[in-house]
C-alpha cells in the first residue's frame, strides 16, 4: 500500500538531480508535485509504500532498469497532431521555399524532441499534400531521449483520444487504420519517418546537415546554460541559412550568436554563417 505521508525532501531532491542529469531537464520547485503524481504507477507496479523507498531501490540497484524507468515517466511528453497548427503549416510553406532554392537536393527535417511523434507524422503528411512542389519527399529525421515513447512513434498506435486531439477527420482515415479501441498510422506514413534516440544535452546531432530543425517546447525544461549548449549543438546540425523552429515561449536572443529572427518567416529563427566549433559527445 501506498503511504500517504509527504516524501522527504532528500527523496525528491535525489529525483530530481536523477532526471537533471540524465535528459537535463528541471522540474520547477512549484511543479514538484509532478514527481509524485507521475511516479504513483511505479510505485504500484513495484509494490513499493513510498516515494523514500523508492529512492531507497534506485541508491541500491545494481542495474540503471529502474533509474531508466523513472526519468521516463518523468519527462514532460505533452504532444498532439497538428499541434499549433499555423506553426505548421508555415513549416510547410518554408519547406516549400527552400525546396525551391536548394534545387533538386532533397530537403532534410529533424524534429528534435518528438516524444510519442505526432509532430513528424504531422509533417510527413503536409509534405504529401504538397508533393509536386519536392522532386522526392523530404528526409524527416525524429529524435528523443526516451526508448519509450519512441517505440510508441515507431508502432504508430494512438488511442482515440489522442487521435481525436488535432487530427482532422480526413487524414485520419487517409493514413490511419482501426485496431481494437486504437488507431494505427499505416506504414507507409510511419516509413517516411526516420525515429532515433538522442539526448540533445549530451549527444552528437544525427549525421548530416538539416534545412530546417523543430525543437519546440524543449528548451523550456533547461537552464540558462545548457540552453546555451543545445543552441550550439543545433548550430553544428544546420545548414548556414536554415531554419530553427522554437516554441512559443522560447527565444534565442541573448542565449546565441548561431542563430538570428527570420526575416521571411516570422517567430522562426535564421542559422547564421557563422561555423561554430564542433561539440564531442559529453562523457
Amino acid at each position: 500500500m501506498i503511504e500517504h505521508m509527504a516524501p522527504s525532501g532528500g527523496a525528491m531532491q535525489l529525483i530530481g538531480s536523477l532526471l537533471e542529469q540524465r535528459t537535463g531537464q528541471q522540474i520547477a520547485a512549484n511543479r514538484a508535485w509532478r514527481i509524485e503524481t507521475a511516479l504513483k504507477p511505479v510505485l504500484r507496479e513495484r509494490g513499493l509504500p513510498s516515494l523514500d523507498a523508492l529512492v531507497g531501490q534506485l541508491l541500491g540497484a545494481r542495474s540503471g532498469e529502474l533509474a531508466d524507468q523513472v526519468v521516463d515517466v518523468l519527462l514532460n511528453q505533452e504532444t498532439s497532431f497538428f499541434r499549433d497548427v499555423a506553426v505548421l503549416d508555415q513549416i510547410a510553406a518554408a519547406a516549400v521555399a527552400t525546396q525551391a532554392a536548394i534545387g533538386n537536393r532533397r530537403l532534410r527535417i529533424w524534429s528534435a524532441g518528438c516524444s510519442t511523434g505526432q509532430e513528424p507524422l504531422s509533417l510527413a503528411m503536409l509534405f504529401d499534400e504538397k508533393a509536386d512542389a519536392f522532386p522526392m519527399p523530404p528526409e524527416i529525421v525524429a529524435t528523443d531521449v526516451s526508448p519509450a515513447a519512441l517505440a510508441r512513434a515507431r508502432a504508430g498506435r494512438y488511442s482515440q483520444f489522442e487521435i481525436q486531439r488535432g487530427l482532422p477527420v480526413r487524414r485520419m482515415v487517409q493514413w490511419f487504420d482501426t485496431e481494437g479501441g486504437d488507431w494505427v498510422a499505416r506504414q507507409e506514413l510511419v516509413r517516411r519517418v526516420q525515429f532515433r534516440q538522442q539526448n540533445l544535452t549530451a549527444d552528437v546531432p544525427p549525421p548530416g546537415k538539416f534545412d530546417i530543425i523543430l525543437c519546440r517546447n524543449v528548451m523550456l525544461y533547461f537552464s540558462l546554460p545548457l540552453r546555451r549548449q543545445v543552441f550550439d549543438r543545433l548550430a553544428t546540425a544546420i545548414q548556414p541559412g536554415g531554419l530553427l523552429v522554437l516554441g512559443a515561449g522560447e527565444t534565442v536572443i541573448g542565449l546565441t550568436e548561431h542563430f538570428t529572427p527570420s526575416e521571411a518567416f516570422r517567430g522562426f529563427y535564421r542559422a547564421t554563417d557563422a561555423e561554430p566549433t564542433p561539440l564531442a559527445v559529453a562523457g
